[in-house]
């Protein structure tokens, strides 16, 4: 299924180096990254997730790294308030214009999927905000959780986000009347969970599938929340707000992301784990 993201599939080799579809080079080179995280509804899942970052970074000595990072905007943010902060970035555009910021972030190109570069238990904390919704296989989810886990402390926390698949069903296939069109063509299963496709945009899934990948991947969950809510639904009436109705709105959103009756409908989610062992 299409909408506003891209094409982003990563095909690994025989001797492990990473290949990437041209469509999503091209797409980054245009896409502004920054500028969705500044729109309202890109400040609801920005100061959501910055806000969940922050209750788990033990102190100043952390070691944070930022997998998937883009043009850094949670990575450089979290270096200029002192944290010891790593970066890697698979699309070298978006590294670039992380490395023009001129940061203490040690930023490196790769991918989610292979982290040998760090060795075992590293890391205090981990973000794999942009990975997920670029693999289409549970086996490479379930790898780039791994690597994930591997990377970090026991002890330490992983945040997890992911695109969410009522939020395509009902954008990209009701709202903008693709719906029939993508059950023809065997796009979307009987109970309405996309199918995706290397030529479609992100891949999307339901809460059962990021449980199977938990569970496979041996982490124990913290919480799960919604970092935007029903801010990409509501993007005109965002914009339309005067700024003490947008304050309210934000505060609104963050005493309800963590109702579990919500999760799931909105466009993202964003999974806490924690290494046990």
């Amino acid at each position: 299924m299409k909408n506003e993201f891209s094409v982003a599939i990563v095909i690994q080799n025989k001797i492990g180096k990473v290949k990437l579809m041209t469509d999503l080079e091209k797409y980054y080179n245009k896409f502004n990254e920054e500028k969705r995280l500044n729109s309202r509804h890109g400040q609801i899942e920005y100061i959501t997730s910055m806000k969940y970052i922050h209750e788990y970074i033990l102190g100043k000595e952390s070691k944070i790294l930022d997998v998937g990072a883009g043009t850094g905007r949670y990575s450089v943010e979290l270096a200029n308030e002192g944290y010891d902060v790593t970066a890697v970035e698979l699309v070298k555009y978006n590294l670039g214009i992380l490395k023009s910021k001129n940061s203490t972030v040690k930023a490196y190109q790769g991918t989610a999927l292979n982290l040998s570069r760090f060795q075992d238990n590293t890391f205090d904390v981990t973000l794999v905000f942009g990975p997920m919704y670029h693999l289409f296989k549970f086996e490479d989810k379930l790898k780039a959780l791994l690597e994930a886990k591997r990377v970090t402390k026991t002890g330490g926390v992983i945040l997890v986000a992911y695109v969410m698949n009522e939020y395509g069903i009902l954008t990209y296939g009701f709202k903008e009347n693709n719906i029939k069109k993508c059950m023809e063509d065997n796009r979307i299963t009987e109970d309405f969970h996309c199918v995706s496709a290397p030529e479609d945009l992100y891949d999307y899934v339901r809460l059962e599938d990021i449980n199977q990948l938990v569970a496979a991947a041996e982490l124990s969950r913290i919480k799960i929340i919604s970092p935007d809510g029903p801010a990409n639904y509501m993007r005109q009436v965002l914009n339309a707000m005067d700024e003490e109705t947008f304050k309210l709105f934000i505060q609104y959103h963050l005493s309800t992301c963590e109702r579990q009756d919500l999760i799931g409908a909105a466009a993202h989610t964003l999974d806490i784990l924690q290494k046990m062992d």
